[in-house]
């Protein structure tokens, strides 16, 4: 049945895609969406073997879940993650939007210190520009925690709690828990979704209020004064051959150019999962990683709405916040 539903819904989307040109097979054509015109290849080449999720099922699911993904992407440089031959082929990152980009989609240059050299990324605003980064092979989508407009400052801070291969996940959600209290002393209301993969993210609205070093220095004292509750199994050290067997409470995504998956992300691991908020008594023994998948998400999204809708919102004072922590 989930099987005939997925079908169902990428041939309701790719209906009407029309032929490159003549003769040629609708497995490569182009389709308008929103008055633009996308090309797309290979729809049929599947992502995800044991799931038979192909990559036309992929761009069905991003066009269906647009209204609820876009305004956690719009003007927000994307790094683009791009596994063009599935979940099976490790991909890579690709910064740069280059001349292949259409002539219509946004994009903004920044300079990188680290590569030495301006990169001209994407800016995914739109459903069409949103198709052709999953035309690319963009099954994960990672955005800046920061907009065009606002660099230097990020809409939220996160912290990622990133589990070794020797922990279990509900030492993740024990975890999650603490750091949530840390924040409830500091009288912050933060937001909790899983990663899609092992482990969960953490959010808390800033409005682009305070610069990525004040960012990551709040996070930091965060992360410590919850390692500091947890030391059996949880750390704030990351390099691995130094962290152990730990749970990495990781403050450093809090940093110019860092991405997370996106919420609503579809991640590149078996079972289609999708990075998906939760209310924060869900947090808690029975939850799993891979309880929220293409199958399932919008059904539950007919329930309970968006749940992260406000770590767009008003922003915390940290300055307020580290009063009540000390």
């Amino acid at each position: 049945m989930k099987q005939i539903e997925k079908k169902s819904a990428s041939q309701e989307f790719f209906k009407d895609i029309k032929p490159v040109k003549a003769g040629s097979s609708k497995n490569i054509g182009e389709l308008v969406i929103d008055k633009r015109t996308v090309k797309f290849t290979n729809l049929d080449k599947v992502y995800f073997p044991k799931d038979n999720v192909s990559k036309g099922d992929v761009i069905a699911y991003y066009q269906s879940m647009a209204d609820y993904i876009l305004p956690y992407l719009k003007g927000r440089p994307q790094s683009l993650l791009r596994n063009p031959n599935g979940i099976a082929d490790k991909g890579f990152f690709h910064k740069d939007a280059g001349d292949e980009a259409p002539s219509w989609a946004k994009k903004k240059t920044i300079y990188s210190e680290s590569a030495n050299k301006d990169i001209e990324y994407l800016i995914c605003n739109d459903r069409p520009t949103l198709a052709y980064m999953n035309n690319l092979g963009c099954i994960e989508l990672n955005p800046w925690h920061s907009r065009v407009t606002s660099l230097d400052k990020p809409d939220y801070l996160a912290i990622d709690l990133d589990p070794s291969p020797k922990n279990t996940f509900e030492q993740v959600i024990e975890t999650a828990l603490v750091v949530k209290e840390v924040f409830d002393k500091a009288g912050v209301i933060s937001f909790c979704k899983t990663s899609g993969a092992s482990g969960l993210h953490i959010y808390v609205p800033l409005n682009a209020r305070y610069n990525y070093e004040e960012v990551k220095n709040f996070a930091n004292i965060v992360a410590i004064i919850a390692s500091e509750r947890l030391p059996a199994f949880t750390s704030v050290i990351r390099p691995l051959d130094k962290r152990g067997d730990n749970i990495y409470i990781d403050y450093l995504q809090n940093r110019r150019g860092q991405t997370l998956a996106s919420v609503y992300s579809l991640r590149p691991r078996e079972g289609a999962t999708v990075s998906t908020p939760l209310f924060w008594k869900e947090v808690k023994k029975g939850l799993q990683p891979s309880d929220f998948t293409i199958y399932n998400i919008h059904k539950r999204l007919k329930k309970t709405g968006d749940l992260f809708t406000d770590v767009l919102g008003n922003g915390i004072d940290i300055e307020k916040c580290l009063e009540k922590l000390s």
